[in-house]
């Protein structure tokens, strides 16, 4: 009576990351691979190649059902191309807002791989960022940003304001005040409302050299600024640090998350103007969306 090969066919993964397992342990290849049911040939084949079976797959290059987007592909593509900074969730609202009942949820992530695939191809350039490695409550980062870029206006006339933004660089847990200029005033009072905010307190705050708030005022007015600066740090028991000069990206959490906040909120205006490009419709979003910017929650899903 012969034996059935327990080698035959692919194998799982499982599988030869056990046998592997076992033989980091000191097994020989025939106990090894009585553990992990297989043959000793397959498992010297794997030993070979030095692979997982999904590795060893050549990459599928066609389709197991019918693109869902075929149709409207190129209303897609004009919009992309009419409005580069459009986002994939902000391109699948307006499908469903323009076909009712088309479109599932579990279709957003093969848009947002077509739409990948498509700037890839015949879209801007990507910025490239390479990750930094923080500590849970280690420190805060804070700046101010303007808002004046999104050309929000409050009943058809321009409203000009600037956001202290306070972000947690661990978690990246945020917190935003609106304020009209970058003064110490404004940072006393950002700082603290946006510490409220997040519930807690770090163990280091950086800034960069805070020039634009300090540098206004006499001497004599920026010595009582920096103590005044100082004393409350100590007050929060935290260890105030700066940028170096000229090192921008020292701080680049929060300028990352600058970028970000101001990104939701834009989605949420072009939203709002694809949808209807007229004044109403802008007045009605730059409210919503600064009423959400004030409490540090600016998603784009937070405005219909």
């Amino acid at each position: 009576m012969t034996l059935p090969d327990e080698g035959s066919g692919m194998k799982r993964d499982s599988e030869v990351l056990l046998m592997r397992r076992e033989r980091a342990k000191g097994r020989t290849q025939e106990q090894a691979a009585a553990r992990a049911g297989m043959s000793l040939r397959t498992l010297r084949r794997y030993e070979r190649r030095g692979k997982l079976p999904s590795q060893l797959q050549p990459p599928r290059t066609y389709r197991t059902r019918p693109n869902p987007f075929t149709d409207d592909w190129p209303w897609i593509v004009s919009q992309l191309e009419r409005d580069p900074a459009l986002q994939g969730t902000t391109v699948f609202g307006l499908l469903k807002e323009l076909h009712p009942g088309r479109y599932q949820a579990s279709q957003l992530r093969t848009l947002h791989r077509q739409i990948a695939t498509w700037r890839a191809q015949y879209g801007p350039g990507r910025e490239v960022i390479f990750p930094q490695i923080h500590e849970p409550g280690e420190a805060a980062q804070s700046d101010f940003t303007y808002m004046n870029s999104l050309g929000v206006t409050l009943g058809g006339v321009p409203f000009p304001h600037m956001v202290f933004h306070l972000v947690l660089v661990y978690s990246n847990v945020e917190a935003t005040q609106i304020c009209f200029s970058e003064s110490y005033e404004s940072l006393v009072e950002g700082f603290e409302t946006c510490l409220w905010q997040v519930g807690g307190v770090p163990r280091q705050h950086r800034t960069d050299h805070l020039g634009a708030a300090i540098h206004p005022l006499s001497t004599a007015g920026r010595a009582q600024a920096k103590e005044r600066y100082r004393l409350l740090m100590a007050h929060y028991n935290l260890e105030p640090t700066t940028n170096n000069l000229g090192v921008a990206h020292e701080n680049g959490d929060v300028e990352q998350e600058h970028f970000r906040f101001k990104e939701a909120v834009d989605q949420a205006l072009r939203r709002r103007h694809h949808l209807c490009p007229f004044e109403p419709c802008w007045r009605k979003a730059a409210i919503r969306a600064l009423t959400v910017m004030g409490r540090g929650e600016a998603h784009a899903s937070a405005l219909p």
